[in-house]
């Protein structure tokens, strides 16, 4: 059980005066390695750091009661309201971006699949976020992990997982120069054999 409160952890970023005794949890002169000299932030201030916005939340559709779908259908009914169709139309739009229900808002994502809700910002509502339309931010340039997650509600280390799988897909689905080369090869071979025969 830890007793101990936030003025315990920011005293320990104060001069190293936590590392400085051995409290850092390594159980070791840790600091004696690089010099001699503590951290200057101990690692338990850094992990208080990590997470400032609650995570993101799921709801099931399939664990929701008739009783709660139809109250929730209740509360938003359909509008009949004429949604941007193309990407020209939807930059000219207002920002915060208020089409909610948009594969490209950061809101919230909607598994096809199951059909789950996950809401990226349980803590917001849609028009409190700084950036809505991933569209908006791809256009933006590129941006550090860090920034990412803190548009997405992620963790830098899950951006990163997320782009080494995407970059995975792109390498799968297109022909890698060697084999392009290969098939060039083999359709070569066959013109040349086609051609023989006549």
């Amino acid at each position: 059980m830890n007793n101990r409160d936030d003025e315990d952890v920011e005293l320990e970023g104060q001069d190293g005066a936590g590392a400085a005794d051995g409290e850092d949890g390594d159980g070791g002169d840790a600091g004696d390695a690089g010099g001699g000299l503590p951290p200057e932030v101990s690692r338990k201030v850094r992990r208080r750091r990590r997470r400032t916005r609650p995570r993101s939340k799921t709801i099931a559709m399939k664990r929701l009661t008739r009783e709660e779908l139809r109250q929730g259908a209740l509360m938003y009914p359909p509008v009949d309201i004429p949604r941007p169709t193309s990407r020209a139309e939807c930059r000219q739009e207002l920002r915060p971006c208020p089409w909610v229900a948009c594969k490209h808002h950061l809101y919230l994502d909607i598994n096809p699949e199951t059909g789950s809700i996950k809401i990226n910002f349980p803590d917001l509502e849609p028009w409190e976020l700084k950036h809505t339309c991933a569209l908006d931010v791809a256009e933006r340039g590129g941006i550090t992990l860090e920034e990412v997650g803190e548009i997405m509600n992620l963790t830098r280390e899950r951006i990163r997982q997320v782009e080494v799988r995407g970059l995975l897909k792109l390498k799968m689905g297109s022909p890698s120069q060697d084999e392009l080369g290969a098939e060039l090869l083999a359709q070569a071979a066959l013109n040349a054999n086609a051609k023989d025969r006549n």
